[in-house]
């Protein structure tokens, strides 16, 4: 089976070439975060509505056994918001809300 090189240094399967360019439709999401969406096992927009933002940064770290940088979790947050019928919105606009819920001590890992 033929593999497409993707930006993390990974690989995707042909028969999953047409999930990444679909997740790649996504507003802020490119070809890694497609191929990370994936390895978290969301194939279509609808399947991030009813995840959360948090979780899903501290799944993808446990994943790759390292802290990505917290900028990740923005984009999760820009897409779970997106995949809820939000307005498309550029993921550092989530950012104070992750700097905020810090200060206050919301997140709790």
């Amino acid at each position: 089976m033929k593999k497409a090189s993707s930006s993390n240094g990974g690989s995707i399967p042909a028969a999953n070439r047409e999930v990444a360019a679909r997740l790649r439709e996504i507003p802020n999401v490119g070809p890694a975060m497609a191929a990370d969406l994936m390895r978290m096992g969301i194939a279509r927009l609808d399947d991030a509505a009813s995840k959360d933002p948090d979780e899903m940064y501290h799944e993808l770290c446990a994943i790759d056994g390292k802290r990505h940088d917290p900028c990740v979790r923005d984009v999760f947050a820009s897409v779970v918001a997106y995949a809820q019928g939000g307005p498309s919105r550029p993921w550092w606009e989530f950012t104070p809300e992750r700097k905020a819920r810090a200060r206050e001590g919301r997140d709790t890992r």
